[in-house]
């Protein structure tokens, strides 16, 4: 394990400047529950879609303990990232193998990969487990957990753990040539010319440091699996969202290491936790849930160049987590409109996001927590996500099926 592996945060007496949550006062559009028959029958054609487009479940399931695969099933499996190379597929999540809830203390950040040939023969990696010890600290809570492919044969697994009372995020590379990690490091948080740790102090020091205002941050903090990008100074920089609470925004890297802060919504609004960012022709779009109360997310769009965000569009959600998605050039977002047993997926207008058009509304035949859509095979997607906090579970579809 490298020496020194976190870093001390470099402070200020500069107080962090905590600004409440507000109501939005203006929409520029809103996008409700829709009862439009053509909506609801491509919901329902969705719906019987993921059911026949059934890959696999990734959680160690009793079926993988019978194969010899598992040594105990997961008692509770949530939040899944997956990728695709070179004929096999890579899963990560965080799972808790003692008792069935979603509870920190006794959970794992774990990587699962298997052949598409072959779905049933998968490898259980555990990346780290409340318990273990890291460079003389010990770990007492693992949550979020994600992957992001760097380049042809590395995938990050990053995820979010605590120890000595503060939050941190990890990340250690997988090499997927001969399926072995490499050392875990910290990510960094960068504000300006201040770099910490990416962890709940780290951000804190580091906005009150450069002066920006933060919303209530509180429990864990986590980064978007969700990654995209754009050319800067003749680089690629990879864009994505960071949470904590009520705290949101933009971050970019050059390496997947150190995240740099780029901007938050700078309108009243109810952001809460996680929020889905997306780069097309240097604008990134914008999508986070809202306290529960509130009827809508919002979405609204960062112009890159001139800085400036513009007027919010409430789509109706059950604050819950999203994503976007690019296919056949246009700019989808999936959701979750009513509860999370509904997927929702909008049509985003890139020229006006107050025209986006709803494609579908779909009432699944299980819970479909916090989808993610992903590329698969032959230019056609899959989207992961969990059942009831029980199953991982990946399943194919066309969505130009629905598109008409």
């Amino acid at each position: 394990m490298k020496a020194n592996l976190f870093s001390k945060d470099i402070t200020t007496d500069k107080p962090l400047n905590v600004t409440p949550g507000e109501p939005i006062s203006e929409y520029a559009a809103v996008i409700g529950v829709s009862d439009d028959p053509r909506v609801i029958d491509a919901g329902r054609r969705f719906s019987a879609a993921i059911d026949g487009g059934f890959v696999s479940d990734f959680e160690k399931s009793e079926h993988q303990v019978r194969l010899g695969h598992a040594d105990q099933p997961d008692k509770m499996a949530h939040v899944s990232t997956f990728i695709v190379i070179d004929g096999f597929v890579y899963m990560t999540y965080y799972a808790n193998t003692k008792e069935p809830s979603e509870d920190p203390k006794n959970q794992t950040a774990r990587l699962v990969w298997a052949p598409l040939s072959d779905l049933d023969n998968k490898t259980y990696l555990d990346v780290q487990a409340s318990g273990d010890s890291v460079d003389g600290h010990m770990i007492d809570m693992v949550y979020d957990t994600i992957l992001m492919r760097w380049d042809e044969n590395t995938i990050y697994v990053m995820w979010t753990a605590r120890t000595d009372g503060n939050y941190y995020r990890f990340i250690r590379p997988f090499d997927t040539r001969i399926k072995q990690f490499g050392d875990i490091k910290v990510n960094r948080f960068k504000v300006g010319e201040v770099t910490n740790d990416f962890s709940s102090s780290g951000i804190r020091s580091a906005l009150a440091a450069n002066g920006i205002p933060c919303k209530t941050m509180y429990s864990d903090i986590g980064i978007m699996q969700k990654l995209t990008s754009r050319v800067e100074e003749g680089a690629p920089c990879y864009y994505t969202g960071a949470y904590s609470g009520d705290f949101n925004c933009i971050i970019k890297s050059r390496d997947l290491v150190t995240w740099e802060y780029v901007s938050q919504p700078d309108f009243p609004n109810e952001s809460k936790w996680e929020n889905a960012v997306y780069i097309k022709n240097d604008k990134c779009y914008y999508f986070v849930r809202q306290q529960d109360g509130c009827p809508y997310g919002f979405l609204t769009v960062y112009d890159l160049e001139s800085r400036v965000w513009s007027k919010p569009v409430g789509i109706a959600d059950c604050q819950s987590r999203s994503d976007f998605i690019e296919y056949h050039d246009g700019l989808y977002l999936f959701h979750a409109p009513v509860d999370r047993r509904h997927i929702g997926i909008v049509r985003i207008d890139t020229d006006d996001i107050a025209n986006s058009k709803v494609v579908l509304q779909a009432e699944m035949s299980t819970g479909c927590f916090y989808p993610f859509v992903q590329y698969y095979q032959d230019g056609e997607l899959a989207m992961s996500y969990t059942v009831d906090r029980k199953h991982i579970r990946l399943a194919r579809f066309r969505l130009s099926d629905y598109l008409g």
